[in-house]
């Protein structure tokens, strides 16, 4: 398996950094997507553009696919290509892009027993509704997901003490430095939980993290705010990845949400913890 390059993630973050809010960014939104979505069809992916629609307008999301032999069992690694107005969104969620799009460049080649997707989702800042309709598509047609992924906020680090706040009730479970990379799952999801934090913890100077949240998340709603909250919903074993966003992140959701406060070294080992644990989900 090929190692993750730090160029080609800040590449990515280049091409992707810069507000992209649907209806007020339009521009470089569609820059982003259609970034995406050249970016995978270069790779040799097999493109779909999944259509939904919005009070009216066609969204669509990007789907690169890697067929294997079972090619109704779906392996899903998503991330979000817009933002929130005000803010350039390096960290939400150009980091879990550029993520994505390497983690398709370094598997590419392999030889894949289910079938691996990596989807771009659309409007995740509307409360998800990219990946809530293709869930929808995916419970037409039958799709068996063995496990989905979706990469939020996964660039922002530090080692400087205190960086790291936790929701009331859980600080005396979990470090005070910003500098590990969290996992959230289900209660559905917590043979995966376990799985990918076995694999990806094997990364030298990657601190792994995670939580089992009961509910599917109800009781504690940031657990909620991804792409990763409608597979739950769906009955799909499903993962968040993140750095805790504004936990963490002081930038969030703000106009200093900069490619200049990512740390592409953490990027880095976050790419190498997920392809060794999606690999090893495959061969299961």
């Amino acid at each position: 398996m090929p190692n993750s390059d730090q160029e080609l993630l800040q590449r990515h973050l280049k091409a992707i950094v810069g507000e992209r809010f649907a209806g007020l960014s339009d521009e470089h939104l569609a820059e982003v997507f259609t970034y995406v979505k050249q970016t995978l069809s270069d790779l040799g992916y097999e493109i779909e553009l999944h259509d939904f629609g919005v009070e009216g307008s066609t969204f669509q999301n990007v789907i690169a696919r890697r067929s294997g032999p079972d090619r109704n069992t779906r392996i899903i690694v998503g991330a979000h290509f817009d933002s929130v107005a005000g803010t350039p969104g390096a960290d939400d969620n150009a980091s879990g892009v550029a993520v994505m799009l390497e983690l398709a460049r370094i598997l590419k080649d392999h030889p894949w027993k289910k079938t691996v997707e990596f989807i771009g989702f659309h409007l995740e800042e509307w409360n998800m509704l990219g990946s809530s309709a293709y869930v929808k598509k995916l419970k037409r047609e039958r799709v068996k997901v063995r496990g989905m992924v979706s990469l939020e906020m996964v660039g922002f680090a530090s080692d400087a003490p205190k960086s790291q706040r936790m929701p009331p009730g859980f600080g005396a479970f979990y470090p005070d430095v910003g500098n590990f990379i969290g996992l959230v799952g289900n209660a559905r999801s917590w043979n995966l939980l376990a799985s990918f934090k076995q694999d990806m913890k094997k990364v030298d100077g990657l601190p792994v993290e995670s939580l089992l949240i009961p509910f599917n998340g109800i009781l504690l709603p940031p657990t909620r705010w991804s792409d990763q909250s409608p597979f739950w919903d769906a009955g799909y074993p499903a993962l968040m990845i993140t750095d805790t966003s504004f936990y963490r992140n002081p930038y969030y959701h703000g106009p200093a949400d900069t490619l200049e406060t990512l740390n592409l070294d953490f990027m880095v080992k976050v790419t190498r913890g997920v392809a060794r644990a999606l690999v090893a989900l495959d061969h299961e």
